[in-house]
């Protein structure tokens, strides 16, 4: 099978040659069709994310596929199923083993590009702002880099939880992207973003991808007794919190990653994703790629997402084998 594939003795990726194992003790084979590339795996790339393995190793967190073969001790999963997997790593590659914990089926409505786009960035957002920030109806959600594979997400979620949606993005064609997911109030990045939201009437829940300087303006424009997550620093610098600032407006900063909630609060994450779907099934969420490519052509996919060219999610096809 060929692998997008991260050997110990080379700095850079290389699309390679690899056997595919059988599966072990709970674990399972999928036939990969399609795999969601996320900006972690150009921090793993760099060996700078929190979860990056020992190389060598093959890329790629989230695929969708079908099982073509079952290991002992798995049970609730069949040949042929059509399955999601957050794998973590090992997801560019026409096969891999997953442990079947990480896989879920997907609903017939959901292609296998919808499914690789949909448990990490969905799956943030939802645990995120429900079970962590416990975001309420009618409460001023902002979120910052709106357009972009978790902002996007946040911003619709929110909006099917009741929430008022102010989302920061840069440019007109983003923030029309956002506008279309349901965001209420858009503000361009070259705005000022505390100003802008002060005169909406500040954020209750803050929901940052982008930190540093973006970070600071969101922090000082939510409201007394609000809540902040930091998700991401897509903007390079990661943000220090003035402790001071939180007791006197009686602020909270949450920290959420999901890969260690998976891990830590398994129920809470496969709960929000048996939510998520019944909303997809019922047409209230609409997943948005704005890239899809074959697997020859990943490092253009990273570059996409590099360089903020994407919008939504980039999404790896494998060839027909």
């Amino acid at each position: 099978m060929h692998a997008y594939h991260m050997s110990a003795s080379n700095a850079e990726p290389r699309l390679v040659h690899l056997d595919c194992p059988e599966p072990g003790l709970g674990q399972i084979q999928v036939k990969v069709f399609a795999c969601g590339l996320n900006f972690a795996d150009i921090l793993m790339q760099n060996s700078t994310y929190q979860d990056t393995p020992k190389a060598p190793f093959t890329l790629g967190m989230e695929i969708s596929g079908v099982i073509t073969a079952i290991g002992p001790e798995v049970s609730g999963l069949s040949l042929g199923d059509r399955v999601a997997v957050f794998c973590g790593h090992g997801g560019l590659a026409e096969r891999g083993v997953f442990d079947a914990n990480r896989a879920i089926k997907i609903p017939d409505q959901m292609s296998f590009e919808q499914a690789a786009a949909f448990q990490i960035t969905y799956g943030t957002g939802h645990v995120a702002l429900d079970h962590c920030a416990r975001l309420q109806p009618g409460e001023t959600l902002l979120v910052t880099g709106a357009a972009g594979g978790a902002g996007l997400t946040a911003v619709e979620i929110g909006k099917q939880m009741g929430a008022r949606v102010i989302a920061q993005a840069r440019g007109a064609d983003k923030l029309a992207i956002a506008r279309a997911a349901g965001a209420d109030h858009l503000i361009d990045a070259d705005e000022d973003l505390r100003s802008m939201v002060k005169s909406l009437g500040g954020a209750n829940v803050v929901y940052d991808v982008v930190g540093g300087d973006v970070w600071k303006a969101a922090f000082r424009a939510t409201n007394p007794g609000g809540r902040l997550l930091p998700i991401g620093f897509a903007g390079g610098e990661v943000p220090q919190i003035p402790a001071n600032h939180l007791l006197v407006k009686n602020l909270t900063v949450i920290g959420f990653y999901i890969g260690g909630y998976l891990k830590s609060h398994p129920d809470v994450v496969h709960g929000s994703m048996k939510t998520l779907l019944e909303w997809f099934v019922d047409g209230k969420l609409q997943p948005h790629i704005s890239h899809c490519l074959p697997l020859d052509r990943v490092a253009e996919g990273m570059d996409l997402l590099r360089n903020r060219k994407s919008t939504g999610k980039v999404v790896i096809t494998m060839p027909e084998t």
